[in-house]
């Protein structure tokens, strides 16, 4: 019996206090036992011993639910009761203990929600009497015990039964207290997790801090070196031409300068145009007359033969009206640098300045390639972070040290050519059409598309028109999510723009563009779709008309819905809103005047009636 187990509980406690006698006198080992007659526990003192030991099994409990079951299963140690339900408060909810019984179950649940966090009585068939008993502490409502018995208690049972409450009770609070210190040390160490983080993070930003200060400084020292190369230009005559150029050359590379410091110099020593195009012959600098106006379009195909060609040479190799080197530190291919001799001017002095030229733009590429491969390598971790989901102060003090804003509407574009491995160099390649159009973004990609978190919204052609130039075939698709406001949103909108993606390679016109807010139904057929989408797209279709009715107490959504269950029948719909057929007329074209939506267009009649099945259906539209 449930009695007789507190009863054993209370005794297990006692014995580990040690044993004492009547009077609180131990008695000594040697005296002579003397006959006594035990004592006889009286009911009442019987039920005060159980609840004793109750007690102590409350407090000893794991968490609340034990709590509430001990109190349920022990009750009888009260008196004749029995327990009926018991509730404990979650979030301001009452919810039902798993031991509660079936019987009475809705009836007792409403009962105790009516009580409003008071006592009150509560009836059950076949008990008499019966009572809802808070479980009250310092912070308020723990919960409820529901109590019936078959007769009215005596007011030594009623006592017993509070004693018992009352024990539940603070046995809740504790709980409860502990429960909270528990929760308050897991929040303190991720908040010194978030604060290692912020650290690790300050560390990179003073690290690209560091950086930039060397870029100042080498920007300082070019234009100190740029005096010290008009004295040297002035003293070549006297030092000899080679002696001369080596030293240019090599101030030139100190200096930081770049692709112009070089094609400047090397036009001032030989007094022909110099150019400097990369691997893929677009030009990145031309000190000189003569400059084609736009430069032309590189084909890539002669390109790569004309690099083959020029690499099996020792040194610089006339191709037409140019005498060309190559830019090749440690073996690879960074561009090309040429003098355009179109009278055939050029001696081996020429030849001498433009392989000094070609190295001391090989160390200045290098260092170059080296700063903007680290600045790379930040860009794609934050834009890795953002795509998994990372914290918003994080994000934004990430993104301003590499120099892009977080803030504003972003959008997350995905793309696909069927051409092209998705690797390093075709991420690259798409982040420099992004660019040229004007994109601002960070890029990185995965096992099978690149992904793009654009500053702004993508042009429905520029992106797609500029990349099938890029690779040379429309074999492309590109996804584009809604707009994003928020750094939390951008996993959801990169799943966006994936769906619009797959949408856009499902369809009949696989290659192109494919925006995720013009899917219209498609955006809710495919796999993830919640409550939010299916939201969305009934505000994107029926949101005018909704907010008409709301503003003029009108039955628009419900007229269009009846229309569709109908089949577009004008009588049948009348009928079922008891109208008349000219009223359901004028109602329908009010309709189209308010939505914009033609019930004629195939797509606009489909998304419509979708759009009212889910209003109606899913998100309740008529309660």
């Amino acid at each position: 019996m449930a009695g007789s187990r507190a009863y054993r509980l209370y005794h297990r406690y006692s014995d580990r206090k040690g044993s004492l006698l009547k009077g609180g006198v131990r008695r000594h080992a040697t005296a002579a036992p003397r006959p006594s007659r035990l004592p006889v526990r009286t009911p009442a003192a019987h039920a005060l011993h159980e609840l004793a030991a109750l007690s102590h099994a409350l407090f000893d409990a794991a968490d609340e639910a034990e709590i509430l079951r001990l109190a349920m299963d022990h009750l009888v140690a009260a008196g004749p009761y029995s327990a009926e339900a018991g509730y404990l408060k979650v979030d301001g909810n009452l919810v039902p203990s798993p031991g509660n019984g079936p019987a009475h179950a809705v009836a007792v649940a409403r009962r105790v929600r009516e009580l409003a966090g008071q006592d009150g009585r509560v009836s059950v068939a076949g008990r008499p009497w019966g009572r809802a008993l808070g479980l009250r502490g310092p912070a308020g409502l723990h919960g409820y015990l529901v109590v019936t018995a078959v007769s009215r208690p005596t007011r030594a049972e009623r006592s017993l039964l509070a004693m018992l409450v009352r024990h539940t009770a603070a046995a809740l609070s504790v709980a409860v207290a502990r429960r909270g210190r528990h929760e308050d040390a897991l929040e303190l160490h991720r908040l010194r997790e978030d604060a290692l983080e912020l650290r690790r993070l300050r560390e990179d930003a003073r690290e690209l801090s560091r950086l930039r200060e060397e870029a100042l400084e080498l920007h300082r020292l070019r234009e100190e070196r740029a005096v010290l190369q008009r004295q040297l230009i002035s003293a070549v005559a006297e030092l000899g031409y080679e002696r001369a150029v080596h030293a240019l050359m090599a101030d030139v590379a100190a200096s930081g300068g770049g692709e112009e410091a070089v094609t400047r110099a090397l036009h001032g020593l030989t007094g022909l145009p110099a150019l400097v195009e990369d691997r893929f012959g677009r030009l990145r600098s031309w000190t000189g007359p003569g400059r084609p106006v736009p430069y032309p379009e590189p084909d890539p195909v002669r390109r790569e033969d004309m690099l083959y060609a020029v690499a099996r040479q020792a040194g610089p190799v006339r191709i037409g009206d140019r005498v060309v080197t190559l830019i090749r530190p440690h073996g690879e291919i960074l561009g090309v640098l040429a003098l355009v001799d179109v009278r055939d001017e050029a001696d081996e002095h020429t030849v001498l300045a433009l392989g000094h030229a070609a190295t001391a733009l090989a160390l200045e590429l290098t260092h170059l390639r080296r700063l903007a491969e680290m600045e790379l390598r930040l860009r794609r971790e934050l834009a890795d972070d953002l795509l998994t989901g990372t914290d918003g102060p994080s994000a934004y003090a990430r993104s301003a040290a590499v120099g892009h804003d977080l803030h504003g509407s972003h959008y997350i574009v995905v793309v696909q050519w069927s051409n092209r491995t998705t690797d390093d160099s075709f991420a690259q390649s798409v982040g420099r059409v992004a660019a040229a159009v004007g994109m601002r973004s960070l890029l990185t990609h995965r096992s099978d598309h690149v992904v793009l978190i654009a500053g702004d919204r993508p042009h429905a052609h520029a992106l797609f028109e500029a990349l099938a130039r890029e690779n040379g075939t429309r074999s492309g698709t590109i996804g584009v999510s809604a707009s994003c406001d928020s750094v939390d949103d951008i996993p959801h909108h990169y799943r966006e723009a994936q769906r619009a993606l797959d949408v856009r390679r499902q369809s009949r016109e696989r290659y192109g563009t494919s925006f995720f807010d013009e899917l219209g139904l498609y955006r809710i057929l495919g796999p993830g779709s919640g409550r939010r989408e299916l939201e969305r797209f009934v505000q994107e279709w029926l949101g005018q008309l909704i907010d008409y009715d709301s503003r003029h107490h009108a039955t628009m959504v419900e007229t269009l819905s009846r229309y569709f269950d109908c089949g577009g029948n004008y009588d049948e719909t009348a009928d079922s809103l008891a109208i008349h057929r000219s009223t359901l007329r004028y109602r329908l074209q009010r309709i189209r005047d308010i939505s914009g939506h033609d019930l004629a267009n195939v797509e606009d009649r489909l998304n419509l009636q979708v759009a009212t099945r889910v209003w109606k259906i899913v998100l309740g539209g008529l309660d």
